[in-house]
This record gives structure tokens, C-alpha cells and sequence, in this order.
């Protein structure tokens, strides 16, 4: 009852910027920066700007694109100045959606991998392309203002604007990229791993 409680204030707040049954994501706010906080499992904070984050008696100084792990049992204190998400996991949760193939994606920078997730950077020069590749279930924290071209397997192009700071969950796809705007292509993705290998979607 109080985890819902919380969510409906942060939802009314404006602090919650995405909610789904796999998880929350609040800007500049940590709901679950306490291990003890129900209903939280791992969460994962990506700074936008520079911020400071404590944790076990330590600081971090964080820059934008920066992220820091914590499993469900550890705490942190949420950063008092700057811009952050903090992305948490929801228990319990819907099994992952997965392509029919699992194709790693070329030129992205693996950053954290765990059991049930892992986060990378997303990154691609303009007018350079990534090879057919596929996502699972994934949350996306843009960081460049770009242009992209894709090919979906079994779907026409699209064309995308990137704008920064925008936050999305995006569905399990399998498609070739191209970075066709002046920017370089430059994401943080939580990806959530398929629980028993690929899925349709």
C-alpha cells in the first residue's frame, strides 16, 4: 500500500517521467534510494548533468551519460543539485518480450551487465550504419539531439528525431540503423535479458 501511495504522489508530482509494469523511471527523484523502500528490486542512475552521488560513505562525481548500479539491497542518497534519473526495476514483472533472434548490435560500449539486464552506450557517427541487430525490452535515456533512418525487419523505414533528455521503453525489435542527422547517435539503454532465450513479440 505505501509503494502505491508513493507512486501516486510521484505520478502527480511530475517526478515520474515513465511507469509500466517492468519499471519507473523519475527525474530528479529516487523513490527507491533506500534498500528498505518496498517494492524495489535494482535500479540504475543516469546522470544528465554533472551531480554528485552518495553512497556507502563515499561520492561520486558523476557527468552527463554516467550511470551507477544498485542492487535492491543497497541504498544510496539522491544527488541534491543537477539533472538524473534513477530507473527502477518493478517486481514481479511480466516476462521479457524478445526478437526471434538475438543479434548483438555493433559499435555500442557495454557499461554494466547483470542477470537480468545489462546497460550500454549507444553510439554511432553521423552518416555511419549499424548492421541488423536486435533489442529486447529496453529503456532509452537520449543524450544527443540527432536524426536516425531505420530498416525494421518486416516493416517499412522510419525516420526518428532524437531529442535529449527524452526517456522511452521500447518494444523488442530486430533492424539496421543509420545516423543521418549532424550529431552523433548517442543513448543510455537499459536492456532487460529474456528470460529464457528469444520470445516473440
Amino acid at each position: 500500500m505505501m509503494i502505491i501511495l508513493l507512486l501516486i504522489s510521484l505520478l502527480q508530482t511530475g517526478a515520474a517521467v515513465l511507469e509500466n509494469e517492468y519499471v519507473l523511471v523519475t527525474k530528479n527523484a529516487a523513490p527507491c534510494a533506500s534498500a528498505d523502500t518496498p517494492g524495489c528490486e535494482d535500479r540504475v542512475v543516469v546522470a544528465l548533468s554533472e551531480i554528485e552521488l552518495n553512497a556507502s560513505g563515499r561520492t561520486k562525481k558523476m557527468v552527463r551519460g554516467d550511470i551507477a548500479v544498485f542492487r535492491k539491497d543497497e541504498s544510496f542518497t539522491p544527488p541534491s543539485n543537477g539533472d538524473w534519473v534513477e530507473v527502477a526495476f518493478m517486481p514481479n514483472h511480466p516476462p521479457v518480450k524478445s526478437p526471434k533472434e538475438l543479434i548483438p548490435p555493433q559499435k555500442n560500449t557495454i557499461l554494466y551487465d547483470a542477470e537480468r539486464f545489462f546497460v550500454f552506450e549507444e553510439k554511432l557517427d553521423p552518416g555511419d550504419v549499424r548492421p541488423r541487430h536486435s533489442h529486447s525490452q529496453r529503456v532509452v535515456v537520449v543524450l544527443n539531439d540527432t536524426r536516425l533512418q531505420q530498416w525494421p525487419d518486416g516493416a517499412p523505414e522510419v525516420f526518428k528525431t532524437q531529442i535529449p533528455g527524452t526517456i522511452k521503453f521500447n518494444p523488442p525489435v530486430i533492424h539496421v540503423v543509420k545516423t543521418i542527422g549532424e550529431k552523433p547517435l548517442r543513448n543510455i539503454v537499459i536492456e532487460l535479458k529474456p528470460d529464457e532465450g528469444p520470445t516473440t513479440p
